[in-house]
């Protein structure tokens, strides 16, 4: 079945990570998960650290570990401008487990300089990354 295509850019400060024709994209949405098909209504909205799903033109799946940024739609082309967004394959483990390993030390620790807040980010941010690998 031949499924109708969109423009589609995923940018990060450091690079383009994907600029092409996709026939859909699925991103965790701050306000839930959402997923955008040619055809969409114009909208803008932010994401936050989760898997980001492209069906690019061809029909191959990418999988992306995102940390948050924002998405804008309109007219059959959308734009996603990400903090991070890196395949799985691209994903380095060992660095990926030690910041999870880090971010659970700070957790336990009682110290009163720890920023619990920062180190729970770390945390997610670290897990999602080593999920999307695992899926590459």
């Amino acid at each position: 079945m031949y499924e109708k295509a969109f423009k589609l850019q995923i940018i990060t400060p450091g690079r383009v990570v994907f600029q092409d024709e996709a026939t859909s994209l699925s991103a965790p949405g701050t306000q839930g998960g959402f997923q955008i098909l040619h055809s969409h209504a114009p909208f803008i909205s932010t994401i936050e650290i989760g898997e980001m799903k492209v069906k690019d033109k061809n029909g191959r799946d990418l999988v992306y570990a995102t940390s948050g940024g924002f998405v804008e739609v309109k007219a059959n082309e959308v734009v996603v401008l990400a903090e991070t967004a890196e395949l799985g394959r691209e994903i380095d483990l060992q660095r990926a487990k030690a910041s999870n390993d880090r971010a659970a030390q700070r957790l336990r620790s009682h110290d009163s300089g720890i920023d619990l807040e920062r180190a729970r980010l770390s945390m997610m941010r670290s897990l999602n990354r080593l999920r999307v690998a695992a899926k590459a």
